[in-house]
């Protein structure tokens, strides 16, 4: 590498340090709840708390997440608010009764929504691993088992492979499985096990258990047989149960961020054939994701095929695992192409992304070019998860 790349790269590293300061400071200053617990379920996009707003699983494991890795990145990030994000997890959102998590708590704690959605389960699980690699309490750890056990024994599907979408409290079938209201209705979706992937991977870091490996080794031949297209390297949403597509919906963001997370994944379990085969899905999907990028630097939202029409918001999640998706194609083929990219988004999330008079990321800039400032600074969707994740995942790679 020579001395004209080192640099860009070192001024990245140090730019992406500061800005996971600057992530973490926000969410320690305004989303802490003193009065009730834990933290707030909804903060505006000017700084306006809602204190009554319900609390979601996801953010509270997305929360804990983060502040879990970005201590095991540098033990000078303490743990007081991990902590404090396990303790509310632990008390509030775990169900003690029929094992998974509850979707939404209300404000004071009380379950809201008790539905399981296997997506929530599954972020709880990859926070709890990240944070018994900080704690190394036991207690952590059991806990996370205990729900990727749930997960097996529900929503496991042996007929067909995968994982079904989601459950009623009692984990029996239920009619409305979407995990949003703009998600397609069906049985098994690429998001849910994008990150039930992510989980059992981190899981394994910490239990290194054989069914485990197996099970995050099917994982990865149900995206390389079902969900990634081998032909267009883009990725499928929305199948039925037997794996039958039910969506021509090409998402960016998701497209950008499986092509790394697969290839972690395979590289966790030591699996060499997986890490050959998808070092090569990874480029060709980062490839496939290239005519996303707008002129600014940004990426796309999403392309609606049946409609023929591109969605050219750019949400502050699809930047952020943009940043770190064209890194990891720039690493594996060295194509330069790459690597701009990844410094082109991040110069774009600098200059329209980041709130530097209040702090953290807006929720992205619509079609026009202008800021999306009805939608959450903090919110069921809105964590530190993405953002923060980017910077710890390039300060570790860029060396």
């Amino acid at each position: 590498m020579s001395v004209k790349q080192r640099l860009p790269l070192a001024d990245y590293k140090e730019a992406l340090s500061e800005e996971l300061k600057r992530i973490l400071n926000y969410w320690s200053q305004y989303a802490v709840d003193e009065e009730y617990g834990g933290f707030y379920g909804k903060i505006s996009n000017d700084n306006q708390v809602e204190n009554t707003a319900p609390k979601g699983a996801v953010l509270n494991a997305r929360i804990l997440w983060s502040f879990a890795a970005a201590h095991n990145l540098n033990a000078a990030y303490g743990l007081d608010l991990a902590e404090r994000a396990y303790q509310y997890i632990r008390k509030h959102f775990l169900d003690k009764t029929y094992g998974g998590v509850y979707w939404t708590v209300d404000f004071e704690g009380r379950p809201l929504d008790t539905k399981k959605q296997v997506y929530a389960v599954a972020f709880t699980i990859y926070a709890l691993s990240e944070y018994y690699l900080a704690k190394g309490d036991e207690e952590i750890r059991d806990h996370a088992i205990t729900l990727y056990h749930d997960l097996v024994k529900y929503s496991y599907d042996p007929q067909n492979g995968g994982y079904l979408e989601a459950f009623n409290r009692e984990w029996q079938d239920m009619d409305d499985l979407r995990l949003s209201a703009k998600d397609a209705n069906e049985k098994k979706t690429m998001n849910t096990h994008l990150h039930v992937l992510e989980a059992f991977s981190n899981l394994y870091r910490i239990w290194p258990d054989t069914a485990l490996r197996s099970k995050i080794q099917e994982l990865l031949s149900n995206f390389q047989e079902h969900i990634v297209n081998s032909e267009t390297s883009r990725m499928t949403l929305f199948f039925d149960g037997f794996w039958n597509p039910k969506s021509e919906i090409i998402s960016y963001g998701h497209d950008i961020e499986a092509s790394w997370l697969l290839l972690e994944a395979a590289q966790v379990i030591a699996d060499d054939q997986k890490i050959a085969e998808l070092r090569e899905v990874a480029v060709k999907m980062a490839n496939a994701c290239l005519e996303g990028i707008d002129q600014d630097g940004g990426i796309w939202y999403e392309q609606k095929r049946s409609e023929g029409r591109v969605i050219k918001e750019r949400h502050w999640w699809v930047q952020a695992e943009g940043m770190v998706g064209f890194f990891n194609a720039w690493q594996i083929s060295g194509d330069q192409q790459y690597l701009d990219v990844s410094l082109q988004n991040w110069n774009f999330v600098q200059d329209a992304i980041l709130d530097k008079e209040n702090g953290e990321w807006f929720w992205g800039i619509d079609e026009n070019g202008h800021l999306m400032d009805k939608e959450d600074k903090v919110g069921l969707w809105k964590c530190p998860y993405h953002n923060s994740r980017a910077c710890i995942e390039l300060i570790k790679r860029i060396i």
